[in-house]
Protein backbone atom coordinates (compact mmCIF):
# COMPACT_ATOMS: atom_id res chain seq x y z
CA UNK A 1 0.00 0.00 0.00
CA UNK A 2 2.61 2.36 0.83
CA UNK A 3 4.81 1.46 -2.38
CA UNK A 4 1.36 2.41 -4.36
CA UNK A 5 1.41 5.55 -2.71
CA UNK A 6 5.02 6.40 -3.93
CA UNK A 7 3.87 5.30 -7.43
CA UNK A 8 1.00 7.74 -7.14
CA UNK A 9 3.45 10.27 -5.78
CA UNK A 10 5.91 9.86 -8.81
CA UNK A 11 3.09 10.38 -11.38
CA UNK A 12 2.96 14.09 -10.56
CA UNK A 13 6.85 14.67 -11.13
CA UNK A 14 8.54 17.13 -8.94
CA UNK A 15 5.13 18.50 -7.04
CA UNK A 16 4.78 14.31 -5.70
CA UNK A 17 8.59 14.94 -4.82
CA UNK A 18 7.78 18.01 -3.16
CA UNK A 19 4.77 16.41 -1.25
CA UNK A 20 6.92 13.27 -0.22
CA UNK A 21 9.50 14.82 1.54
CA UNK A 22 6.90 16.97 2.93
CA UNK A 23 4.96 14.10 5.06
CA UNK A 24 8.44 12.19 5.02
CA UNK A 25 9.48 14.80 7.85
CA UNK A 26 6.34 14.42 9.46
CA UNK A 27 4.94 10.83 9.51
CA UNK A 28 5.31 8.66 5.65
CA UNK A 29 7.81 5.91 6.81
CA UNK A 30 9.17 6.03 3.11
CA UNK A 31 11.89 8.02 2.95
CA UNK A 32 11.45 10.59 0.17
CA UNK A 33 14.75 8.92 -1.20
CA UNK A 34 12.98 6.17 -2.83
CA UNK A 35 11.37 8.92 -5.07
CA UNK A 36 14.38 11.06 -5.23
CA UNK A 37 15.72 8.54 -7.32
CA UNK A 38 13.59 7.39 -9.82
CA UNK A 39 12.41 10.47 -10.82
CA UNK A 40 16.20 12.07 -10.97
CA UNK A 41 16.76 8.49 -12.79
CA UNK A 42 14.36 9.62 -16.01
CA UNK A 43 16.21 12.90 -16.52
CA UNK A 44 19.32 13.06 -14.59
CA UNK A 45 19.71 17.17 -16.25
CA UNK A 46 17.12 17.75 -13.69
CA UNK A 47 18.71 16.24 -10.61
CA UNK A 48 19.66 19.51 -9.12
CA UNK A 49 16.01 20.44 -9.91
CA UNK A 50 14.09 17.97 -7.94
CA UNK A 51 17.25 17.64 -4.88
CA UNK A 52 16.10 21.63 -4.58
CA UNK A 53 12.43 20.69 -4.62
CA UNK A 54 12.67 17.67 -2.12
CA UNK A 55 14.99 19.62 0.42
CA UNK A 56 12.43 22.84 0.17
CA UNK A 57 9.77 20.36 1.07
CA UNK A 58 11.59 18.83 3.47
CA UNK A 59 12.11 22.17 5.23
CA UNK A 60 8.25 23.01 5.45
CA UNK A 61 7.47 18.98 7.24
CA UNK A 62 10.60 19.90 9.68
CA UNK A 63 8.76 21.84 11.77
CA UNK A 64 4.88 20.28 11.58
CA UNK A 65 6.58 17.35 12.84
CA UNK A 66 7.93 19.22 15.36
CA UNK A 67 4.43 20.32 16.55
CA UNK A 68 2.84 16.87 16.60
CA UNK A 69 6.12 15.70 18.62
CA UNK A 70 5.38 18.53 21.41
CA UNK A 71 1.54 18.18 21.29
CA UNK A 72 1.15 14.35 20.75
CA UNK A 73 4.90 13.27 22.41
CA UNK A 74 6.71 10.40 21.08
CA UNK A 75 3.85 7.44 21.36
CA UNK A 76 2.77 8.26 17.94
CA UNK A 77 6.05 6.89 16.73
CA UNK A 78 6.22 3.50 17.84
CA UNK A 79 2.79 3.44 15.47
CA UNK A 80 4.27 4.03 11.87
CA UNK A 81 8.25 3.13 13.15
CA UNK A 82 10.14 0.71 14.22
CA UNK A 83 10.43 -0.01 17.78
CA UNK A 84 14.35 -0.22 17.39
CA UNK A 85 14.28 3.02 15.39
CA UNK A 86 12.58 5.10 17.69
CA UNK A 87 14.69 3.58 20.76
CA UNK A 88 17.85 4.51 19.51
CA UNK A 89 16.79 7.96 18.29
CA UNK A 90 15.72 8.99 21.99
CA UNK A 91 18.95 7.25 23.46
CA UNK A 92 20.94 9.35 21.15
CA UNK A 93 18.30 12.98 21.67
CA UNK A 94 19.00 11.66 25.73
CA UNK A 95 22.89 12.14 25.53
CA UNK A 96 22.77 15.03 23.21
CA UNK A 97 20.15 16.64 21.47
CA UNK A 98 22.30 18.75 19.00
CA UNK A 99 24.35 15.37 18.22
CA UNK A 100 21.23 13.20 17.94
CA UNK A 101 19.81 15.25 15.38
CA UNK A 102 23.10 16.18 13.35
CA UNK A 103 24.00 12.68 12.96
CA UNK A 104 20.14 11.55 12.29
CA UNK A 105 20.16 14.30 9.28
CA UNK A 106 22.86 11.20 7.53
CA UNK A 107 21.68 8.71 9.22
CA UNK A 108 19.01 5.54 7.31
CA UNK A 109 17.15 6.39 10.52
CA UNK A 110 13.96 8.49 9.27
CA UNK A 111 14.22 11.94 9.61
CA UNK A 112 10.56 12.12 11.09
CA UNK A 113 11.79 10.14 14.22
CA UNK A 114 14.02 13.32 15.25
CA UNK A 115 11.68 15.93 14.02
CA UNK A 116 8.85 13.94 15.73
CA UNK A 117 11.25 13.27 19.17
CA UNK A 118 12.60 17.28 19.09
CA UNK A 119 9.07 18.27 19.80
CA UNK A 120 8.39 15.59 22.14
CA UNK A 121 11.82 16.46 24.36
CA UNK A 122 11.45 20.24 23.97
CA UNK A 123 14.56 20.78 21.76
CA UNK A 124 14.86 24.15 20.70
CA UNK A 125 12.83 24.65 17.19
CA UNK A 126 15.40 26.74 15.42
CA UNK A 127 18.23 24.65 16.27
CA UNK A 128 15.69 21.90 14.36
CA UNK A 129 15.15 23.80 11.51
CA UNK A 130 19.17 24.80 10.79
CA UNK A 131 20.87 21.34 11.83
CA UNK A 132 17.63 19.95 9.23
CA UNK A 133 18.91 22.91 6.70
CA UNK A 134 22.33 21.79 7.04
CA UNK A 135 21.94 17.47 6.80
CA UNK A 136 19.69 17.59 4.84
CA UNK A 137 21.04 19.62 2.04
CA UNK A 138 23.83 17.33 1.98
CA UNK A 139 21.78 14.19 1.64
CA UNK A 140 19.50 15.72 -1.06
CA UNK A 141 22.47 17.44 -3.26
CA UNK A 142 24.77 14.50 -3.11
CA UNK A 143 22.38 12.12 -4.56
CA UNK A 144 21.62 14.59 -6.77
CA UNK A 145 24.83 15.39 -7.77
CA UNK A 146 26.04 11.80 -8.22
CA UNK A 147 23.07 11.56 -10.97
CA UNK A 148 23.72 14.72 -12.57
CA UNK A 149 26.90 13.60 -13.27
CA UNK A 150 27.01 9.59 -13.39
CA UNK A 151 23.11 9.36 -14.75
CA UNK A 152 22.08 5.78 -15.09
CA UNK A 153 25.36 4.45 -13.62
CA UNK A 154 25.04 6.56 -10.66
CA UNK A 155 21.86 4.18 -9.62
CA UNK A 156 24.28 1.83 -7.62
CA UNK A 157 26.26 4.23 -6.17
CA UNK A 158 23.11 6.58 -4.99
CA UNK A 159 22.30 3.34 -2.32
CA UNK A 160 25.45 3.79 -0.80
CA UNK A 161 25.99 7.27 -0.45
CA UNK A 162 24.26 7.67 2.82
CA UNK A 163 26.82 5.46 4.38
CA UNK A 164 29.73 7.65 2.44
CA UNK A 165 28.01 11.00 3.70
CA UNK A 166 27.50 9.38 7.48
CA UNK A 167 30.82 8.14 7.26
CA UNK A 168 32.55 11.47 5.87
CA UNK A 169 29.91 13.66 8.45
CA UNK A 170 29.75 12.16 11.58
CA UNK A 171 33.46 12.91 12.55
CA UNK A 172 33.16 16.65 11.17
CA UNK A 173 30.00 16.84 13.45
CA UNK A 174 31.59 15.50 16.53
CA UNK A 175 34.97 17.62 15.70
CA UNK A 176 32.23 20.41 15.50
CA UNK A 177 30.83 20.03 18.66
CA UNK A 178 34.00 19.55 20.47
CA UNK A 179 35.23 22.59 19.39
CA UNK A 180 31.82 24.66 20.00
CA UNK A 181 32.00 22.87 23.19
CA UNK A 182 35.38 24.37 24.80
CA UNK A 183 34.27 27.91 23.19
CA UNK A 184 31.39 28.10 25.48
CA UNK A 185 33.41 26.39 28.57
CA UNK A 186 36.22 29.56 27.83
CA UNK A 187 33.37 32.40 27.09
CA UNK A 188 31.72 30.86 30.79
CA UNK A 189 34.93 30.89 32.41
CA UNK A 190 35.61 34.19 31.00
CA UNK A 191 32.49 35.39 32.35
CA UNK A 192 32.43 33.98 35.68
CA UNK A 193 35.97 35.59 36.64
CA UNK A 194 34.79 39.05 34.93
CA UNK A 195 31.50 38.54 37.30
CA UNK A 196 33.92 37.78 40.43
CA UNK A 197 36.12 40.56 39.71
CA UNK A 198 32.97 43.15 39.48
CA UNK A 199 31.99 41.55 42.61
CA UNK A 200 34.89 42.17 44.55
CA UNK A 201 35.63 45.63 42.96
CA UNK A 202 31.92 46.39 44.52
CA UNK A 203 33.01 45.07 47.86
CA UNK A 204 36.00 47.06 48.05
CA UNK A 205 34.33 49.75 46.93
CA UNK A 206 31.42 49.44 49.64
CA UNK A 207 33.90 48.71 52.55
CA UNK A 208 35.98 51.86 51.84
CA UNK A 209 32.69 54.02 51.36
CA UNK A 210 31.81 52.49 54.91
CA UNK A 211 34.90 53.03 56.59
CA UNK A 212 35.34 56.90 54.99
CA UNK A 213 31.13 57.14 56.63
CA UNK A 214 32.60 55.83 60.40
CA UNK A 215 35.92 58.52 60.07
CA UNK A 216 33.39 61.31 58.83
CA UNK A 217 31.25 59.99 61.88
CA UNK A 218 34.20 60.17 64.30
CA UNK A 219 35.53 63.09 63.23
CA UNK A 220 31.96 65.00 63.99
CA UNK A 221 31.70 63.61 67.55
CA UNK A 222 34.98 65.15 68.39
CA UNK A 223 34.79 68.81 67.44
CA UNK A 224 33.84 70.57 70.40
CA UNK A 225 30.81 72.49 70.73
CA UNK A 226 31.07 76.24 71.57
CA UNK A 227 29.02 77.70 73.64
CA UNK A 228 27.18 80.98 72.45
CA UNK A 229 26.82 83.67 75.51
CA UNK A 230 24.18 86.24 74.80
CA UNK A 231 25.21 90.18 74.48
CA UNK A 232 24.33 91.82 77.36
CA UNK A 233 22.22 95.83 76.89
CA UNK A 234 23.14 98.62 79.05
Amino acid sequence: MLQDIVDFLMKFGPWGLFVHSMIDAIIFPIPALFLQVPLSLVNPSDAFLLATVGYIGCLIGTPIGYFIGKFLGNSILYKILKKEWVESATTMFQKNGDTAVLIGSFTPIPFKVFTILSGALNFPLWRLMLYAALGRAAKFYLVGGLIYFYGQAAEKMVHNASMYLFAIAVPLIVLFLFFRRRLRKKKAAKTAAAEAAAASAAEETAQEQSAASVTAEESSSDTPIRATTPASHT
